[in-house]
């Protein structure tokens, strides 16, 4: 069936209004058919991602309808029976929240659903403390507004992997969207088939996350912004249970808004994201400024740091936290024997050498916090999930502690503050602590840069600049010569699964990573200096030159 035939079935099946006016504002838009049913939206281990409207190639009622049938007749397959369901702030989160709960109960599949928009870690722990057999999160993360998406977690509360998504894809491949019934939300709420997840879960949450705590907070100014998203009650909330004094927040950005209106892109690893916050966190001179994206499981921080403000990336946050935890809670006696510290091949490698100095155990696992996940689990089976103290990626994502299997905003919120209020104790910012750091082992520095690749032939395009290049491997990184070199999808040397990930590592220290996005039409390139800082500049510069030939 080709796209016009597509799109004509959708006009004359689809019942639900928004669509149909949808359908009927693409008439006649040849490109606006082709973009949005060129192909189904692809469901992956990452779940499925993509622009909101109608056409198969997008979110809308019809495609959640189709993926969560299919997830619901694999579940049925296996002996499931309940699902927890969560949406974030985005623009139709809840309808695809109800969506996904009243097909869930339709096939006799008891679905646990959250009141209101909850932190995507939230979904993870509501998961597992529920004993459900899937969790279900609708959000894209830190997309810009045109986005939604479709998270699927393991009873684990662990996104899925792969062997597990391959099976659901088979199911979901089977379902004609359109022959998808259900009754009503309510009328499922009255059977009994959809319950409401109760406040006492909220609360253990809270109390897990507060179990992580390591010193008090007291005292420390912060400026918060959710970015119109999920962490606009859990993480003040926190803050105040571990003492913080004062936490201002950023008005404009302070409530859930899916259209994201402040900030067109609302990821706290872009500076133009925490513009506003900056802008209050300099009139109220707080101490820090803490920034969580829409579904609360990642976290930007900028640090007031001899009168102004200095963004930290996520690679030095991940390497802060692995040293404050593992230094106060050696000082503490609270460090467990072979504390477990994990982390992702494109993050920084300075934490191997931090951990090193405790004699911890320093996992490296495929990018993806499904895989820092699988290490807890692992952990969790021997009995030993408390030897599991930080895994971190490079992408501003933590966690500490073993009860959610995804990465934490809340309990990284926490630990940021605590951290900044016990260094200044000492008379120090954490910007002064990373300057320690850089001395005693070096200065490391990253660049990410990514390409983008839309529409339909996009995908094309990034599967050929993949091939290209390794068909055609360079010899320099740079101006100097590459020593060792890494295709994920063939190498024996590492324990790891297969991977669409190329890695080049130089003489003087310096190394690219290239992969492409599990979510969005993207090649990402992470590049490290590790050599002075006007060195580094050099050298970020010469590669970044030598990239833009092989991908722009």
């Amino acid at each position: 069936m080709n796209v016009n035939e597509k799109y004509r079935l959708w006009c004359d099946k689809a019942q639900d209004a928004e669509l149909k006016s949808q359908l009927k504002a693409m008439e006649g838009n040849d490109k606006a058919i082709e973009n949005a049913f060129y192909k189904e939206l692809e469901f992956g281990t990452a779940g499925m991602r993509g622009e909101l409207g109608a056409g198969t190639n997008c979110l809308n009622v019809l495609t959640i309808a189709k993926v969560t049938q299919g997830i619901a007749e694999r579940m049925k397959a296996c002996g499931q029976t309940k699902v927890s369901v969560s949406c974030d702030s985005r623009i139709n989160s809840d309808v695809f929240k109800e969506k996904v709960a009243c097909v869930m109960a339709a096939n006799g599949i008891k679905a646990y659903v959250t009141r209101e928009l909850m932190p995507t870690p939230f979904l993870s722990f509501l998961t597992r403390e529920t004993k459900s057999d899937i969790g279900v999160m609708i959000t894209a993360s830190h997309n810009p507004a045109k986005y939604n998406g479709y998270k699927v977690y393991g009873s684990d509360g662990c996104q899925l992997t792969d062997e597990p998504a391959t099976e659901m894809i088979g199911y979901i491949e089977k379902v004609d969207p359109f022959t998808v019934k259900t009754d009503t939300f309510e009328a499922y709420l009255k059977s009994g088939l959809i319950e409401y997840a109760s406040d006492e879960i909220t609360e253990k949450y809270l109390e897990c996350v507060l179990g992580r705590s390591i010193d008090s907070a007291k005292g420390l100014k912060v400026t918060y912004s959710p970015l119109n998203g999920t962490g606009y009650k859990l993480v003040p909330e926190i803050l105040r249970r571990v003492g913080v004094t004062e936490i201002v927040p950023v008005p404009e950005q302070s409530m859930p808004d899916g259209h994201f209106t402040t900030c067109s892109y609302p990821n706290p690893e872009k500076p133009e994201a925490l513009k506003l916050g900056l802008e209050l966190a300099k009139k109220h001179a707080s101490d820090i400024l803490i920034a969580t994206d829409p579904d609360a499981d990642r976290i930007g921080t900028a640090v007031r740091h001899n009168g102004e403000y200095r963004l930290m990336t996520g690679n030095e946050i991940g390497v802060l936290l692995t040293d404050y935890i593992l230094s106060r809670r050696s000082e503490l006696g609270t460090l467990p024997d072979k504390p477990v510290i994990v982390s992702t091949i494109v993050s920084t490698s300075l934490t191997r050498r931090i951990a090193e100095q405790y004699n911890a155990e320093f996992r490296t696992v495929l990018t993806g916090f499904k895989y820092i996940g699988g290490v807890v689990g692992e952990l969790e089976a021997k009995g030993e999930e408390e030897r599991f103290v930080l895994g971190f990626e490079e992408s501003y994502g933590y966690l500490s502690g073993s009860y959610v299997r995804d990465k934490d905003a809340v309990v990284a919120s926490m630990l940021i503050a605590e951290m900044t209020a016990y260094y200044l104790s000492k008379g120090k910012t954490l910007v002064n602590r990373i300057e320690e750091i850089y001395k005693k082992f070096g200065t490391y520095e990253h660049k990410l840069k990514s390409y983008e690749y839309p529409g339909a032939s996009g995908g094309e395009k990034m599967r050929k600049l993949l091939d290209g290049l390794r068909a055609n491997l360079p010899v320099n990184l740079g101006k100097s010569k590459i020593v060792k070199t890494v295709d994920y999808l063939t190498q024996t040397e590492y324990d790891l699964p297969k991977a669409n990930v190329i890695s080049f590592t130089a003489e003087n220290g310096s190394s690219l990573i290239v992969r492409p996005s599990g979510t969005e039409p993207l090649i990402k390139l992470y590049v490290t200096a590790a050599s002075t800082v006007k060195e580094n500049e050099k050298i970020f510069k010469e590669i970044f030159a030598q990239t833009e030939k092989i991908f722009a």
